[in-house]
Order: C-alpha cells, then structure tokens, then sequence
C-alpha cells in the first residue's frame, strides 16, 4: 500500500502514523493559522470513523482560535464515530486546556506514541 507523501503548510504538517491522520500544529496558532489549518481540519474529520491525532508539541502560542480548531475536531470525529487523541507539552496550552475544560474532553498525552497507547478520548463530558 502506497503512503500518501505529509501536506506541509506554515502551521501544519499532515501525516499518516499507525493508521491516524496525525495534524502536527506549529508556531503561533492563532485565527490566521486557523483559517490556514481548518480545512486541512476538515478533511482529516470526515468520513466514517476518522482516526486523528492533534499534535500541539510544536506550538509556541495558542489562543482561542486554536481552542476552537480542538473543539472542532471533537465535534466531527464524534459524529463520525471516530477516535481523536491530543499531544500537549507545551505549559501555557496545558493551563488554557484545563482552565477551558477542554483536558477533560481531550485528554492531553506528553507524545504520541503516548496517545496512540491510550483509548479514544473523544467522549469524555464537561
């Protein structure tokens, strides 16, 4: 089976890993990197049963463009009966995740081979 070559963009990198579409955010993640990430968003999001992984580790700014972006996310992989896990190292974010409840829904793993050795975390309640 042919591996489709990783969508490179400013704020995101898009790759196949282990059977998950793996969303690698970077840099500043604010609402010009939204509009920029949230098709790519999308397309990771639709279709039966998506497999995802939101990869926050190379991020340096997060703000409540971004939150939306991992609201998003859940949303979609939800009503497609999907799994979605979420990598966060980065302090700052961590502290926004909790504040906002978001940690609860998304349980944030330190990489990802941790995400991907825990269960789906797309179902959890505010």
């Amino acid at each position: 089976m042919q591996q489709e070559p990783a969508t490179d963009t400013p704020h995101l990198r898009v790759r196949e890993d282990r059977g998950y579409t793996v969303l690698e955010f970077r840099g500043e993640i604010d609402i010009v990197a939204a509009t920029e990430i949230g098709s790519h968003l999308d397309s990771a999001t639709a279709g039966p049963a998506p497999r995802v992984v939101l990869d926050l580790s190379g991020i340096e700014f997060f703000d409540c463009s971004g939150l939306r972006l991992l609201y998003r996310a859940r949303g979609r992989v939800l009503d497609h009966g999907g799994d979605l896990h979420l990598v966060c190292t980065h302090a700052l974010t961590l502290r926004i995740l909790r504040a906002t409840g978001l940690s609860r829904l998304l349980p944030p793993a330190a990489s990802l081979d941790d995400a991907l050795d825990r269960p789906g975390a797309t179902s959890g309640s505010l």
